[in-house]
């Protein structure tokens, strides 16, 4: 993973669930989460294919399955396409601001209500304030929190959870408010990220991992051009 990352300590955990697809199980390469250098290594990893949950910078490996892509979209050439650009004129009465990574009763809530409507017995739906610190904060990483508020309420209704990375931002979790779901929130959050990222100059957004025909991944092939890890370098995926 180059010089920075010399002698790094991975692990392949055992086997689990399938977060994805029900009836499987998956296994996962972990980098060492005691290492020190991990905020160093960190932007390494996004380029090889890994992403970050809590403390874990990980990367699924499953023998016999490598349906599970990392994507990220080439900032400076991504252009909203017709869909997209309803989204943001459907949502026009929505201001974002990027805070810092701090939990308040507001975002835990509207976390609680978004897991409850959206993962009911998926094992995260009982998740409380620990499990919010330890699942999105984390405690090496430079993350922000993307809001987006309705203007005229103030009313939060999404919110972001965003990496910094020398060069890109990371997408690592986003959740929003169950009762306006027909606003395309999470299309929105992206299109958001998309912008911030163009402001700073930065040159990718990742979007974790993307597989085909997977009904829930399927909104990621829409931010064109994306670009795909193949296990040796990033190529143009097709939408």
């Amino acid at each position: 993973m180059g010089t920075d990352a010399d002698n790094v300590r991975m692990f392949r955990t055992g086997a689990h669930a399938c977060g994805y697809w029900a009836g499987r199980e998956a296994r996962d390469l972990v980098l060492d989460p005691r290492d020190p250098r991990l905020p160093q290594i960190y932007p390494l990893a996004l380029e090889w294919g890994f992403r970050r949950s809590g403390d874990i910078v990980y990367r699924p490996s499953c023998p016999g399955c490598q349906a599970c892509v990392a994507v990220r979209v080439p900032v400076a050439s991504f252009t909203p396409d017709r869909s997209q650009r309803r989204c943001l004129r459907r949502n026009a009465d929505i201001d974002a601001r990027i805070v810092a990574p701090q939990r308040t009763d507001e975002h835990l809530a509207l976390y609680r209500r978004y897991l409850v409507a959206r993962h009911p017995g998926g094992g995260m739906d009982d998740h409380g304030a620990s499990e919010f610190d330890q699942f999105l904060v984390g405690s090496w990483n430079d993350g922000r929190f993307l809001e987006l508020r309705e203007h005229a309420t103030r009313r939060l209704l999404a919110l972001a959870v965003t990496d910094l990375a020398a060069g890109a931002l990371s997408a690592v979790y986003t959740f929003y408010d169950p009762d306006h779901g027909g606003r395309g929130l999470g299309t929105l959050a992206v299109l958001k990220q998309l912008e911030w990222a163009a402001r700073d100059g930065r040159q990718y957004l990742y979007l974790g991992y993307w597989i085909a025909g997977h009904a829930k991944m399927d909104y990621k092939r829409r931010f064109q051009p994306l670009e795909g890890f193949n296990g040796r370098g990033w190529a143009r995926l097709q939408a």
